[in-house]
């Protein structure tokens, strides 16, 4: 049971990771209700540095994604199989 909740895991983590990293750059952002609505908003999304701060959250989503994947992958040592 545990494999199974590592392999959700990674799967969240590399699926939110791929997503804060790609979104922020598109024209997804620019076409939503709150961005069109709200000239603020408009320009905190556009601002390029929020950009890259969205993108830096998902390189650490990404990161912790593998890192699960290196855990439940990883070499076991023989103390791993003590009782």
């Amino acid at each position: 049971m545990n494999v199974v909740r590592r392999l959700v895991a990674v799967a969240y983590f590399v699926e939110v990771g791929l997503l804060l990293l790609v979104v922020p750059w598109t024209d997804f952002l620019q076409r939503n209700y709150f961005v069109q609505g709200w000239p603020v908003v408009r320009d905190i999304v556009a601002n390029g540095f929020v950009k890259g701060a969205i993108s830096g959250l998902g390189l650490l989503n990404l990161w912790a994604g593998l890192g699960e994947i290196a855990i439940l992958f990883g070499v076991r040592t023989p103390d791993d199989h003590a009782p």
